[in-house]
Parts: structure tokens; sequence; C-alpha cells
């Protein structure tokens, strides 16, 4: 006995119906969390709103003078500059030996032994926290401390280098811990998108003579596309939002002459002077910002793939 289609279709709907239910806790959350923030803060960023000493001022309409004023203040492309050069960096590093490792550990030719115990202890960084990174590589950098003790035993230098009064090295420092922290995670989504390509690929290439440079170039990075651009999108919208290692490594003043301050770290300083209007406007630029260069990059490498 066949079950008409009125009846299956509704059976169906009782089944979407559990779906809708499902779906309520997350987009509570969402409202609640994100939604709600969000609006909260492009209200704010129209608003003359904070604290002068013991007064406090407004909240007072005043347009777009907040963002008039970041701009002409001029600190906000100095510090988009610092953030840049920091995650370029620390990203280009990782993304190379992420799938120089991700190659390694998915190629079943090479059958390497332990991968899963190496697998483990790349992704061991990534589990501890930005501060307590940050706070180790300050004792370790430190004038005093025990890499300079090092250098100066085996005669590299003559004096204890300060690592965290020279521009570029305090960026390096900065670059260096973001690359340690999350190049083990970009492997293993590297390694996951390389094991999801058909393996019968790769055995064509073989038989027909292919090396492992022309499988890796001509078969593995194109099919990898799509995980490179999450990749590149997630890393650079971490990297806009660099904070907590150069906050702890420089407590807090983005020295040597803030050339370590980045967006976060200047937006920091106007909410803890509960400044809000110029920190919603300063959220408002970087999400713009944000949205713009993650844009730029999947229209990019659409643009390859269709070429």
């Amino acid at each position: 006995m066949s079950t008409s289609p009125k009846k299956r279709k509704g059976k169906v709907e009782k089944y979407n119906k559990w779906g809708y239910i499902f779906l309520i806790p997350f987009v509570l959350t969402y409202v609640i969390f994100q939604l709600v923030p969000l609006v909260n803060t492009i209200y704010n960023s129209f608003f003359e709103n904070y604290r002068m000493g013991l007064q406090q001022v407004g909240p007072n309409f005043v347009g777009l003078e907040n963002y008039k004023k970041l701009f002409a203040e001029g600190y906000f492309w100095v510090y988009l500059k610092n953030t840049m050069i920091m995650w370029v960096l620390g990203f280009v590093p990782q993304i190379l030996l992420s799938l120089l490792l991700g190659a390694w550990f998915s190629d079943t030719r090479l059958k390497l032994k332990a991968s899963g115990f190496f697998k483990t202890v790349i992704y061991l960084p990534n589990l501890i926290m930005a501060s307590a990174f940050a706070m180790l590589f300050f004792a370790l950098f430190a004038d005093g401390g025990p890499v300079n003790a090092l250098l100066l035993s085996i005669g590299v230098i003559k004096e204890p280098f300060k690592f965290l009064s020279h521009i570029w090295s305090a960026r390096g420092l900065v670059a260096f811990m973001n690359f340690l922290m999350w190049f083990g995670n970009t492997t293993i989504l590297l390694m996951a998108g390389m094991m999801g390509i058909d393996p019968a690929l790769f055995e064509a290439a073989e038989v027909d003579g292919a090396t492992s440079n022309q499988v890796f170039f001509r078969i593995t990075l194109p099919l990898l596309r799509p995980i490179l651009i999450y990749v590149m999108i997630t890393s650079l919208i971490g990297g806009l939002q660099m904070f907590d290692v150069p906050q702890v490594l420089t407590n807090a003043t983005g020295q040597p002459v803030e050339s370590t301050m980045t967006l976060i770290m200047y937006l920091n300083k106007h909410l803890y002077s509960k400044n809000y209007g110029m920190g919603g406007a300063l959220s408002v630029i970087l999400f713009i910002i944000t949205g713009i260069l993650s844009l730029i990059v999947y229209k990019g490498f659409n643009q390859r793939k269709e070429a």
C-alpha cells in the first residue's frame, strides 16, 4: 500500500520543524551576542561619548565627526601598516611550511613513521594561550635572557642585543610568535584538503611519469584552492585583530616608537578611556576594511581559477 504524496509532504514538513527548532539556540546566541553589539557599535560611532576626568561628556550626536577625526589624526594608517606588516611576516612562512608539511604527511608513498605523533606536536603551540606565549618570549629575549646569554657565550654578539628596542626585531618576534602558534592549525586544514583529493589522480600522474613537484603544482595546489582561500581569509581576519601577543610583549606600549602598535591595541586605548564614540568609529572602519580585503582575496583567487 503506497503512501499518498500529501502524507509524504506532511511528514517532511514535520521533520523540517525540528530542524528549525534546533536552530533556535544558535539564532538567539547570534542575535544577542553578535548582531545587537554590532548595531550598537555602529550607533555609538555617530555620537560624542567619552569621559573627561570625573565628567561624562555626551552622548551627543556628531554625525561623521568621529570618522573625520580618526583619519585626521593620522594614527590609523600607521597602525594599519604595522598590523599588515606583522601579519605578512608571520603568514608567508606559515603557509609555505604548512603546505610542505601537509604534502609530506598526506603522501602515502613516503610512508612516514610516527606521523600521528608529529601531527600532534606541531598542533600543540596552538593550544597555548597567546598571553602565556608572549610572556615566555618576553623572558627568553630580554636583555639578560637565555637567548642573549647563548649568543654571548658562542661569540655571535659582544653585548646583549635589545630585541624589543629595535623596530624590525620587535616586529619579527611578534610575527614569529603568531607563526609558531598557527602553523599547526593551518597544516591540519591543508592536509585535510589534500587527503580529500581523489587518489586516482595521483596514481595516474605517477603512471604518466610526473615528478613530485609537477604533481604538487599541477594537481595538488589547483584542487586545494578552496581551502587556501579559506585559510587566507581567516588568517587575514585574525591578523587584523592581532592584539594579545604585541599587547603583552610590549606592555601595551607598542614600542619601539609604536612600531608594534596594532589597530586593536589602538581600539583598546579608546575603550579603556571610555571613548565609545571613537572606539565605535574605529570598529566600523576595521569591519569595512576586513570585508574589502577578504573580498579582494576571494575574487583574486577566483579570477586565477577562471583564467
